[in-house]
Protein backbone atom coordinates (compact mmCIF):
# COMPACT_ATOMS: atom_id res chain seq x y z
CA UNK A 1 0.00 0.00 0.00
CA UNK A 2 1.08 3.28 -0.73
CA UNK A 3 0.12 6.25 1.85
CA UNK A 4 0.40 9.97 0.72
CA UNK A 5 2.02 12.25 1.75
CA UNK A 6 1.49 15.69 0.13
CA UNK A 7 4.62 17.78 -1.19
CA UNK A 8 3.91 20.45 -3.11
CA UNK A 9 6.73 22.78 -4.76
CA UNK A 10 5.33 25.82 -4.15
CA UNK A 11 4.81 26.43 -0.33
CA UNK A 12 2.35 28.23 1.13
CA UNK A 13 2.80 31.95 2.19
CA UNK A 14 1.03 33.18 4.69
CA UNK A 15 -1.59 35.22 3.35
CA UNK A 16 -1.81 38.99 4.83
CA UNK A 17 -5.61 38.99 4.75
CA UNK A 18 -5.77 35.54 6.24
CA UNK A 19 -6.45 34.80 9.91
CA UNK A 20 -3.34 33.62 11.63
CA UNK A 21 -5.60 30.65 12.93
CA UNK A 22 -6.78 29.67 8.94
CA UNK A 23 -3.20 30.87 7.93
CA UNK A 24 -2.07 28.15 10.41
CA UNK A 25 -4.29 25.50 9.72
CA UNK A 26 -3.56 25.89 5.66
CA UNK A 27 0.03 25.13 6.70
CA UNK A 28 -0.76 22.40 9.30
CA UNK A 29 -2.36 20.79 6.10
CA UNK A 30 0.99 21.06 4.47
CA UNK A 31 3.32 19.67 7.41
CA UNK A 32 0.45 16.79 8.18
CA UNK A 33 0.60 15.36 4.43
CA UNK A 34 -2.57 14.51 2.06
CA UNK A 35 -3.33 14.90 -1.33
CA UNK A 36 -5.31 16.52 -4.02
CA UNK A 37 -7.64 14.89 -5.85
CA UNK A 38 -7.09 16.44 -9.53
CA UNK A 39 -3.71 15.08 -8.68
CA UNK A 40 -4.74 11.53 -9.40
CA UNK A 41 -6.36 9.87 -12.66
CA UNK A 42 -10.25 8.23 -12.57
CA UNK A 43 -10.36 4.65 -11.28
CA UNK A 44 -7.74 5.86 -8.74
CA UNK A 45 -8.66 3.96 -5.01
CA UNK A 46 -8.32 5.66 -2.04
CA UNK A 47 -8.58 4.09 1.50
CA UNK A 48 -9.20 6.71 4.33
CA UNK A 49 -8.88 5.99 7.72
CA UNK A 50 -10.96 8.56 10.05
CA UNK A 51 -10.55 8.39 13.56
CA UNK A 52 -14.41 6.29 13.57
CA UNK A 53 -14.93 4.11 10.31
CA UNK A 54 -11.93 3.42 7.41
CA UNK A 55 -13.69 4.91 3.87
CA UNK A 56 -12.85 3.13 0.53
CA UNK A 57 -13.16 5.98 -2.59
CA UNK A 58 -12.87 5.12 -6.28
CA UNK A 59 -12.56 8.15 -7.52
CA UNK A 60 -14.70 8.84 -11.29
CA UNK A 61 -13.60 12.07 -12.77
CA UNK A 62 -14.57 15.68 -12.00
CA UNK A 63 -15.63 15.54 -8.15
CA UNK A 64 -17.34 12.63 -8.55
CA UNK A 65 -16.63 9.43 -6.78
CA UNK A 66 -18.15 6.03 -5.38
CA UNK A 67 -17.45 5.59 -1.42
CA UNK A 68 -17.95 2.83 0.90
CA UNK A 69 -17.45 2.77 4.58
CA UNK A 70 -19.86 4.29 7.18
CA UNK A 71 -22.41 2.16 8.67
CA UNK A 72 -25.39 4.69 7.75
CA UNK A 73 -24.36 7.45 5.07
CA UNK A 74 -22.60 4.50 2.66
CA UNK A 75 -22.58 0.80 3.70
CA UNK A 76 -22.77 -0.08 0.19
CA UNK A 77 -20.58 2.17 -2.71
CA UNK A 78 -22.69 5.36 -3.55
CA UNK A 79 -22.06 7.87 -6.05
CA UNK A 80 -21.20 10.93 -4.39
CA UNK A 81 -19.27 14.42 -4.97
CA UNK A 82 -16.65 14.90 -2.80
CA UNK A 83 -16.29 18.75 -2.11
CA UNK A 84 -12.59 18.63 -0.21
CA UNK A 85 -11.45 18.93 3.77
CA UNK A 86 -12.49 20.94 6.37
CA UNK A 87 -10.94 21.79 9.42
CA UNK A 88 -13.99 21.39 11.35
CA UNK A 89 -15.26 24.73 10.56
CA UNK A 90 -16.43 26.45 7.10
CA UNK A 91 -13.32 27.29 5.45
CA UNK A 92 -12.65 24.13 2.38
CA UNK A 93 -9.84 23.10 0.51
CA UNK A 94 -11.02 22.21 -2.49
CA UNK A 95 -10.59 18.27 -4.17
CA UNK A 96 -8.26 18.17 -1.46
CA UNK A 97 -7.94 14.60 1.15
CA UNK A 98 -5.60 16.11 4.04
CA UNK A 99 -4.62 13.76 7.61
CA UNK A 100 -5.88 15.84 10.40
CA UNK A 101 -8.73 17.36 8.06
CA UNK A 102 -12.21 15.98 7.88
CA UNK A 103 -13.32 14.82 4.54
CA UNK A 104 -16.45 16.64 3.15
CA UNK A 105 -19.10 15.09 0.49
CA UNK A 106 -22.37 15.66 -1.02
CA UNK A 107 -24.46 12.69 -0.74
CA UNK A 108 -27.58 12.50 -3.41
CA UNK A 109 -30.37 11.66 -0.21
CA UNK A 110 -28.81 14.41 1.71
CA UNK A 111 -29.28 18.25 1.75
CA UNK A 112 -26.59 19.43 3.78
CA UNK A 113 -22.79 17.69 3.23
CA UNK A 114 -21.63 14.86 4.86
CA UNK A 115 -18.33 15.49 7.44
CA UNK A 116 -16.28 12.84 8.38
CA UNK A 117 -14.28 13.02 11.71
CA UNK A 118 -10.43 13.43 11.50
CA UNK A 119 -8.81 11.74 8.40
CA UNK A 120 -5.89 9.54 9.95
CA UNK A 121 -4.91 7.96 7.37
CA UNK A 122 -4.78 8.08 3.13
CA UNK A 123 -3.68 4.70 1.42
CA UNK A 124 -3.76 3.27 -2.26
CA UNK A 125 -3.94 -0.31 -1.92
CA UNK A 126 -1.77 -2.35 -4.72
CA UNK A 127 -3.89 -3.51 -7.51
CA UNK A 128 -3.81 -6.94 -6.22
CA UNK A 129 -5.72 -5.73 -3.22
CA UNK A 130 -8.26 -4.18 -5.48
CA UNK A 131 -9.07 -7.20 -7.68
CA UNK A 132 -9.32 -9.31 -4.66
CA UNK A 133 -12.01 -7.26 -3.26
CA UNK A 134 -13.62 -6.95 -6.72
CA UNK A 135 -13.66 -11.05 -6.54
CA UNK A 136 -15.35 -10.99 -3.29
CA UNK A 137 -17.74 -8.60 -4.21
CA UNK A 138 -18.84 -10.50 -7.02
CA UNK A 139 -18.82 -13.59 -5.57
CA UNK A 140 -21.53 -12.30 -2.95
CA UNK A 141 -23.89 -11.82 -6.05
Amino acid sequence: MRSYLFTSPHRFRCHPNLSDEVNRNIVQSEIEGGVFLNDLPPATVLEIQTQHHSYQVVLLGDNDALISGHPRYCPEPIRVAIAGSTWGGSMLKRRFVGRGMRLEFCHPEYLTPIVTSPVQEIREPQVEQVQDQCIRVDRRC
